[in-house]
């Protein structure tokens, strides 16, 4: 049994590299992962077989079949382990590394001495154990090819599933252009390969003012593509009746409502970032904020960027109240600029964040520029820096006035 157990921890070596401790065997349901230990335990129940080739086919059939079961046994027990078990079974697993081998020499001292095993020819021995690691070969091979092939199916259901979320994601994130007679609001999301849950809106109240908001979901995945579009749902329904009362109550009773609602309809780890904007008709401006990114303020009058920044909790997470909005001044050709996350902590191969400052350095080098342009200009300055790996999304508001009429 001399190969028994430097090949036994090349395997365990190979599963734990193939499994990554286990984390993609996690998810996979036992009616698939089955097929996948199946092949696994034929694969190196091939151990078996090679040893006889080593002692030159003297050992008994019986022994070399019950060696290959064993082989294949504990590799199979590597699959639970790296499946479903908890990481403290490691120690369990290494520890049965070591009394594998004592174990099989007395099984094998007692099938001989219970059954009388005949001796066994070389000749007979080596064309025995070849034939079959051929056969097993061959069966590991068809249950690899059965599992590949049920993953594939799956694979291909969750890519279809995952594409028609990313077209609901686009219905209910549709690029935002809104224009009164005193603003002009651009807004864009651009979603990463994962379904995400940032969502940026803007709503015209009957009275001519705009309500625009961009707010970020925690996590990825269908929930939070699902608690987006609840979001979207429940913040367009409490700016029905926007229009009535002073203006300046609006945003916070909006996050009032938002945090009441959401946590019935989410996951406890779940929550929301969310930063709104009240436009009036008459040029003046309300804002509030829930754990968002600073909101930058370009004036064209003094030529620099302002940061607004307000420490108030997410949505949805603890029941608070007392939520704020403050007033802000804004002039002819003022830009307000708020970036989500997707946006600002891109990184570069030196692990350096895009960051605000390069927000700010792609609008001053042509603030009166089209919001489209603008954010064009900010998106692929971020493509650039470094791999996209969250929903990318910006809310552009521009203060209209004089000459700055004319910009679209």
């Amino acid at each position: 049994m001399v190969c028994w157990q430097p090949m036994a921890e090349q395997a365990r070596k190979f599963l734990l590299r193939v499994g990554d401790r286990g984390r993609p065997f996690r998810d996979v349901p036992w009616r698939r992962l089955w097929l996948f230990a199946m092949a696994v335990f034929f694969l190196f129940s091939v151990i078996g077989f090679f040893d006889d080739l080593m002692n030159i086919g003297r050992t008994s059939y019986a022994v070399v079949l019950m060696i290959a079961v064993f082989c294949g046994l504990d590799a199979v027990l590597w699959i639970v382990f790296l499946a479903r078990l908890p990481p403290i079974a490691l120690v369990g697993m290494v520890a049965l590394q070591f009394v594998t081998t004592p174990i099989i020499d007395w099984i094998a001292g007692w099938m001989h001495r219970t059954f009388m095993l005949p001796p066994v020819s070389p000749e007979s021995g080596v064309r025995f154990a070849g034939a079959s690691i051929l056969v097993v070969v061959i069966v590991s091979y068809a249950f690899f090819v059965a599992y590949f092939r049920a993953e594939s199916i799956e694979t291909g259901r969750i890519r279809t599933q995952l594409e028609l979320a990313h077209g609901i994601q686009k219905t209910l994130v549709p690029t935002v252009v809104l224009r009164s007679e005193s603003f002009e609001v651009y807004g864009i999301s651009e979603p990463s390969d994962k379904v995400g849950g940032d969502l940026v809106d803007a709503v015209l109240l009957p009275n001519g003012d705009m309500v625009a908001y961009v707010a970020d979901i925690a996590g990825h995945g269908l929930p939070a593509g699902i608690l987006m579009g609840m979001l979207k749902t429940a913040a367009r329904t409490a700016l029905l009746d926007a229009a009535t009362g002073h203006p300046s109550g609006t945003l916070p009773l909006l996050l009032e409502k938002l945090n009441r609602v959401l946590p019935d309809v989410k996951e406890p780890q779940m929550y929301a970032t969310l930063t709104a904007f009240r436009l009036n008709a008459d040029g003046r401006v309300w804002y509030a904020m829930a754990a968002s990114p600073p909101v930058l303020h370009w004036s064209p009058v003094r030529r620099d960027w302002q940061r607004v920044e307000e420490a108030q909790f997410p949505l949805g997470l603890l029941p608070v109240s007392g939520f704020t909005g403050e007033a802000i001044e804004v002039g002819a050709g003022d830009l307000l600029v708020v970036a989500t996350d997707g946006v600002l902590e891109v990184c570069d191969r030196q692990d350096e964040e895009f960051g605000i400052e390069r927000v700010e350095g792609a609008i001053a080098a042509n603030p009166r520029a089209p919001l489209k342009e603008l954010a064009g200009t900010i998106l692929a300055g971020a493509r650039k820096f470094g791999k996209q790996t969250d929903d990318q999304t910006l809310l552009m508001i521009r203060r209209l006035g004089g000459d700055a009429k004319q910009l679209s």
